[in-house]
């Protein structure tokens, strides 16, 4: 089973749950007129996402469907500090590496269960070109 998220032009973008033949995110669930004209979906294996390492696997397409192969794709997953509980903020990049047909793999290393915030940055030729935003939720 394959996490899947579409992350709309800008600002927090939704979940949804989908199957996976391949171990892809293959969802294609139209974003509506974003303004850079991208589609990005955004996955986990394991899904649910859990506690330690965990695969991370993007596609970034155009609105036609042609797939962004010249980017550079990073993600990172956040958690704000929790004073009351003495735990300081925590963070994790994955740098993600092009695979072919505008997929995207990488791994993250989550150290705790629980939400993390998502930030998923491509660029083309070091000019930024979509930023995205979601949560996942960590299992132990």
């Amino acid at each position: 089973m394959l996490f899947v998220a579409v992350m709309p032009l800008v600002g927090c973008g939704g979940q949804s749950t989908t199957p996976a033949a391949d171990a892809t995110p293959g969802a294609v669930i139209p974003p509506g007129a974003a303004a850079d004209g991208l589609v990005v979906t955004f996955g986990t294996e394991p899904n649910p996402p859990e506690k330690g390492d965990n695969r991370v696997l993007l596609t970034v397409r155009r609105s036609d469907g042609s797939p962004v192969t010249a980017g550079t794709v990073t993600a990172v997953f956040s958690m704000p500090a929790m004073p009351s509980m003495n735990m300081p903020a925590m963070r994790s990049d994955a740098a993600l590496r092009h695979e072919g047909e505008g997929r995207y793999r990488g791994t993250a290393q989550l150290s705790m269960a629980g939400t993390w915030n998502v930030s998923v940055d491509v660029a083309v030729d070091a000019k930024p070109i979509a930023t995205r935003h979601t949560s996942i939720v960590a299992k132990e």
